[in-house]
């Protein structure tokens, strides 16, 4: 049995035909060290073969909630509909093509008791590996000092999450009252971690543990993989996330950051001929003041081409 006292950590397990990740993946959340432990297996209406392992693994470990869903809803609603029964004290978002190494949840919930109440999440260095398992390359690269470039960032990091990519998703451990007051992942959205970054920092600090707790798993389905392409799905969420860190900012230098944000995402939209989004992007610098000579020359570009 667990020690009384220690907090129980909900591990939502995110299915989506990962039948050939599935196996690794689960048992990475057996060969935890952590002993107080809450698992929930979200099956968002896979094709293939997942719902039957998933089965596999639910009957022998009865304590495992087994969610199915007849349709596919999307992460973030997928991700919900099991944060809203779950107890843990601490939650982690967990895709099943990627893998938990033993000591995550452990060295996770210590870097937590240390970092004080106001620490929202904690999140860590990962492995990429390939899609047969093999290590690619870390998250994080390093300096000839062994410093992980670019920097993470810890405690009050709203500006930082605004202006640049820094955190590797898999890796986060988010406390419950956290997500509460945010009312969970925004469900109108096409994914989850921007969204999250920027509510959750405005009011809570994020702690970076510098280690290795999770691998990445790099393949052609992913949703990493899909970004920044012809009628990206995710990028109208974007937008729709800066325009909510708008409406947060504060200071003239969060609103500085946001545009670093901006002005990077409508280069990619123009370069990738997503020009109604490139139009609303550039609509959004005009907002924060901060058009330079080349964002009005993307800015007239994607305007003309839209009104063709």
């Amino acid at each position: 049995m667990p020690a009384p006292d220690l907090p129980l950590v909900t591990i939502v397990a995110l299915c989506h035909n990962h039948a050939r990740f599935l196996v690794p993946a689960l048992d990475s959340i057996l060969a935890q060290t952590y002993p107080h432990l809450e698992v929930f297996l979200v099956d968002d209406a896979s094709t293939d073969g997942s719902p039957d392992i998933l089965r596999r693994y639910a009957a022998a470990h009865p304590a495992w909630h087994l969610r199915l869903l007849p349709r596919n809803v999307g992460n973030c609603r997928a991700f919900n509909s099991a944060f809203r029964e779950a107890r843990g004290e601490f939650i982690i978002d967990f895709a099943t093509d990627d893998v938990l190494l033993p000591a995550r949840v452990t060295r996770q919930v210590a870097a937590f008791a240390g970092a004080g109440a106001r620490c929202g999440m904690v999140y860590s260095d990962a492995e990429l590996i390939d899609e047969a398992g093999h290590f690619v390359r870390h998250h994080f690269r390093r300096d000839a000092q062994g410093q992980p470039q670019p920097r993470p960032a810890s405690g009050p990091v709203f500006a930082e999450v605004l202006a640049r990519y820094f955190i590797s998703t898999p890796t986060m451990l988010m406390r419950r009252a956290t997500l509460e007051q945010l009312g969970g992942y925004d469900e109108t959205l096409a994914y989850e971690d921007f969204d999250f970054w920027v509510r959750a920092s405005r009011d809570w600090e994020f702690q970076f543990l510098d280690e290795v707790t999770t691998q990445k798993r790099l393949h052609p389905q992913s949703m990493s993989s899909k970004g920044y392409r012809p009628h990206d799905p995710y990028l109208r969420s974007t937008i729709r996330v800066c325009r909510k860190a708008h409406a947060l900012c504060r200071t003239p230098a969060e609103r500085a950051a946001l545009a670093v944000r901006v002005r990077w995402e409508l280069r990619q939209a123009v370069r990738y001929r997503n020009l109604p989004e490139a139009r609303d992007l550039y609509q959004l610098l005009q907002e924060l003041r901060a058009v330079r000579p080349l964002d009005w020359v993307l800015g007239q570009a994607a305007r003309w081409s839209c009104e063709r």
